[in-house]
């Protein structure tokens, strides 16, 4: 009898392709396109309109000859992404949606939906690969970083528990993404050229601006530049204390001085350079601090700005994650692992070191623009071990 996978056909090129090579393998393929989203006045609808998605993915069944569904998840994309991403840059911190949406909907909510269907498994067309091991009698699931090192998408899916991976298939993990497209054409694949898609997961590209301001008021607050001299950047860089090495920088007014307006503090976010709308300065100026509670921004004055630069991270401990559960850390233990703390961002050596309130990753070279509310993700090699959310 043939395994049953439920395919989350996007209307893109990859999931296509992966709905392909399943069913070429034999699997018993479903097609279902996630609707997450209602609010149209947002989204930029060119880029990425979910009606033209809904239908190539439905053509794209037709095509293959599999059954295709459509299952409506806005009410719970709704409380489980979007509620949070307000509630995050309220606090100031900038989320990512797309790991959230990975969790919590694609091999949460969808993954019940498939298994509701009989299915065994459901695939996603993400650049990403796993395997098995056995260890102590068990089995153990490894996530390991996609073939195509341009397209590697296994950042995204950093929060997975060993069951959800129990259940996923990523059928295009071990293929590159030029092979993807030859694939679809080779097939005449509806999808074939088919340009990306660079919004949130299915819901497309949307005006983050004007999103925030459905529930996030315009509140005017001035905007501070610290001087690349500033004293306050020094402390704590050359301390070999945890805590100091990994604090934000403790920046305040009396630092720098007022250069303009800005319309919210939780509009912006560690890095930003687009947005202020301030000119006349020698260099382009960045976001290095935010502060909603005083309703300011602290910026700097080019990219080689100390103020941009951080040594290490905090995750605490309620937000870690660990992908290998056999491989946690205990209280006092420390481990060399690779790290990225944003997607397509090159792995950087840094050091693990767990303390009972969390975890700390130091950096053998500082790192620029990390952000609270983010994910940093570990690897042992190709095998992404951890996550956790920057504090």
């Amino acid at each position: 009898m043939k395994q049953r996978v439920v395919v989350g056909l996007s209307g893109g090129v990859d999931s296509s392709v992966a709905a392909y090579l399943l069913k070429e393998q034999g699997y018993d393929v479903i097609g279902m396109f996630m609707k997450n989203w209602h609010d149209d006045s947002v989204t930029i609808s060119k880029e990425c309109p979910w009606l033209d998605d809904s239908n190539d993915a439905m053509i794209v069944a037709q095509h293959l000859g599999i059954p295709f569904q459509a299952i409506d998840l806005s009410k719970e994309y709704k409380e489980r992404i979007v509620d949070y991403m307000f509630a995050e840059y309220q606090r100031g911190r900038t989320p990512n949606p797309d790991v959230l949406c990975n969790r919590e909907i694609k091999f949460d909510i969808f993954l019940k939906a498939a298994l509701r269907l009989g299915a065994q498994f459901v695939a996603t067309g993400h650049y990403a690969r796993k395997t098995t091991i056995q260890k102590g009698g068990k089995t153990i699931y490894q996530l390991l970083s996609g073939k195509d090192p341009n397209k590697d998408q296994s950042y995204f899916l950093c929060q997975l528990t060993q069951d959800q991976l129990s259940r996923s298939l990523f059928p295009i993990g071990e293929i590159l993404k030029p092979e993807v497209r030859a694939i679809a054409k080779r097939i005449s694949m509806v999808t074939a050229d088919k340009k990306d898609s660079q919004g949130l997961c299915f819901v497309g590209k949307v005006h983050l601006p004007e999103f925030l301001q459905q529930r996030l008021q315009i509140k005017k607050g001035k905007v501070i530049e610290i001087p690349a001299d500033a004293a306050v950047f020094g402390d704590g860089i050359e301390s070999e204390d945890l805590k100091n090495i990994t604090a934000p920088y403790d920046l305040a007014p009396e630092y720098g001085e007022a250069i303009g307006e800005h319309q919210g503090a939780h509009y912006y976010t560690i890095g930003q350079r687009k947005g202020l709308n301030l000119g006349g300065f020698e260099k382009p100026l960045f976001v290095i601090g935010t502060d909603t509670d005083t309703n300011t921004i602290y910026t700097g004055m080019g990219e080689d700005h100390p103020g941009l630069y951080r040594k290490g991270l905090f995750i605490p401990t309620e937000d870690e994650h660990w992908v290998r559960k056999d491989l946690q850390l205990s209280v006092g233990t420390s481990i060399k692992y690779e790290a990225r703390i944003r997607y397509r961002q090159p792995l950087t050596p840094c050091t693990l070191h767990k303390q009972a309130e969390g975890l700390y990753i130091i950096f053998d070279k500082p790192q620029k623009s990390i952000t609270p509310g983010q994910f940093a993700a570990w690897y042992a090699g190709e095998e992404l071990v951890g996550s956790g959310v920057i504090a």
